[in-house]
């Protein structure tokens, strides 16, 4: 029995035309499950009984469940149970323009980046599309507002779930369900090369981000893993390929890590290899936890500055929910 919140919407009109209906009635199914919000089929009163038992038959709205919510200073962490037991996190970021969610794909994470909690948790499986869909349902209806961004930032690769992944991208972006525009959705990942030319023809429109992290492979190889699989050379390749079928800019972010990646060289390296690239760096304050030794650098901005001078378009990640391990590389369910 599949989840209705992971069909999307043509997947829901060839049902209805294989059952003798029209596919007008997907639109209905929609309307209820993200306009009105309806979880429960019984109450789709525009539909016949007799459709609806079949639905029922057929599909659910089983929700995930907040098991547990964290709160710093614009920030919220939502720890989710999921259906199988299995937990995963997200995090709601408020801004001034509104709301952004950082998602999870997966349950753990096996690219073992040696500065991230979630890689500490092996993966477990792959994220349903309906288990991404829900994060976003079920903390508007707590918080009774309209989510304007979504990054796939969480726990997880994104590439590494990747047509679940895609499926989601497509029914939140989808006028009849979330109608998140395309430029508010970033997908993040960290460099499965592959995937990224696979991406790279989807025409989808979204935001790219490739978590870098460092100028050259002998860094890289010794914090990210996935560097000894496709390296630095083979990955901006891939970006390059991606710019040139989609002429959008790619972020490329870069946590800096005290005496590891933050130093002149460094930076003038990173200049050296992004000049001509359609490219933004995003620094991250690198945000320490009790497991790892790495601290947070105390030169962003002297990094900065160089890059800038060198021509590089540079920001400063805010940081948010440092309090409450809810930044960027602290998500790992406590209750694991």
């Amino acid at each position: 029995m599949k989840n209705l919140y992971g069909l999307k919407i043509n997947e829901l009109e060839e049902y209805f035309i294989n059952l003798g209906e029209k596919k007008f009635k997907a639109s209905q199914v929609f309307e209820w499950v993200y306009k009105k919000r309806e979880f429960n089929i019984d109450n789709f009163t525009n539909i016949k009984k007799e459709l609806r038992e079949q639905l029922k038959k057929d599909f659910n709205l089983n929700l995930i469940k907040i098991k547990k919510v964290e709160e710093g200073i614009d920030v919220k962490k939502y720890l989710f149970e999921l259906l199988d037991n299995n937990y995963i996190e997200g995090v709601l970021m408020h801004h001034d323009y509104g709301y952004s969610l950082c998602i999870s794909s997966e349950v753990g994470c096996n690219m073992g980046c040696k500065f991230c909690e979630s890689g500490r948790l092996k993966k477990i499986r792959n994220l349903e599309t309906y288990e991404m869909v829900e994060q976003i349902i079920l903390i508007e209806k707590r918080e009774n507002i309209r989510i304007d961004r979504v990054v796939i930032m969480g726990i997880g690769e994104p590439f590494d779930n990747y047509e679940n992944v895609i499926n989601f991208i497509k029914i939140i972006n989808h006028p009849k369900a979330l109608a998140l525009g395309a430029r508010h959705i970033t997908v993040s990942t960290c460099g499965i090369v592959p995937k990224i030319l696979e991406f790279a023809n989807l025409d989808l429109q979204v935001n790219l981000a490739l978590s870098l992290h460092a100028p050259n492979d002998e860094i890289r190889n010794k914090i990210m893993p996935i560097n000894k699989v496709y390296n630095i050379s083979q990955t901006l390749n891939a970006i390059k390929k991606y710019l040139e079928k989609n002429n959008r800019r790619v972020t490329i972010e870069y946590v800096m890590i005290n005496m590891v990646n933050d130093s002149d060289e460094c930076a003038y390296e990173l200049a050296s290899i992004l000049k001509g690239m359609n490219v933004y760096v995003n620094l991250i304050p690198y945000n320490e936890t009790n497991n790892f030794e790495f601290k947070k650098s105390k030169r962003i901005n002297n990094f900065k500055n160089i890059l800038l001078k060198c021509g590089i378009n540079t920001t400063v990640r805010k940081e948010f929910g440092g309090s409450i391990s809810g930044a960027c590389g602290q998500l790992r369910s406590k209750e694991v």
